[in-house]
């Protein structure tokens, strides 16, 4: 079972073990970060500086002080639980929904871009049948609605079916 310590939710901060877990929040559309390596004491800080929730399977984030005295949220994840099915219990815990997905590597915004603008970035193949794309405002990563983008909307919306 998963054990809450603190608030409210607000942005999202998962632990060096849990990149699969950022990247499923980040396709539900969440601000979740994420970066390899980081210290207990780095995260628990990001997350006090920015309003982030940590989520973690790490017991020893929990006896942080910032935790423990309620000044960071944090969920404790079990350990060994599948990318998918903790978006799934993180989601529950905090009643949050399914938004449009944010950017995969870094978590930023997607804004809409005109195809001509993106041209040059976008594969010729994929320019000839779609139409739709979008840019992160924070990395500048390109995005399309291809077989991926799909896929990964099903998953999702499996979660809400749970």
């Amino acid at each position: 079972m998963a054990a809450v310590s603190g608030g409210a939710v607000g942005r999202l901060a998962c632990d060096a073990m849990h990149k699969g877990l950022a990247r499923w929040l980040r396709a539900a559309g969440h601000d979740a970060w994420w970066r390899y390596g980081v210290a207990d004491a780095e995260l628990v800080e990001l997350a006090r500086c920015e309003g982030r929730v940590v989520l973690t399977s790490d017991a020893g984030v929990m006896e942080r002080r910032a935790v423990r005295r309620g000044e960071v949220t944090a969920l404790y994840l079990p350990r060994g639980l599948a990318p998918l099915a903790a978006t799934r219990l993180v989601l529950a815990t905090f009643g949050l929904a399914a938004g449009f997905p944010r950017c995969m590597a870094c978590g930023g915004a997607l804004a809409r871009v005109d195809k001509e603008s993106a041209g040059d970035a976008i594969p010729p193949r994929t320019y000839a049948w779609l139409d739709e794309f979008h840019r992160c405002e924070r990395c500048a990563k390109l995005f399309w609605r291809g077989t991926h983008w799909t896929r990964i909307e099903r998953a999702l919306a499996q979660l809400d079916r749970g």
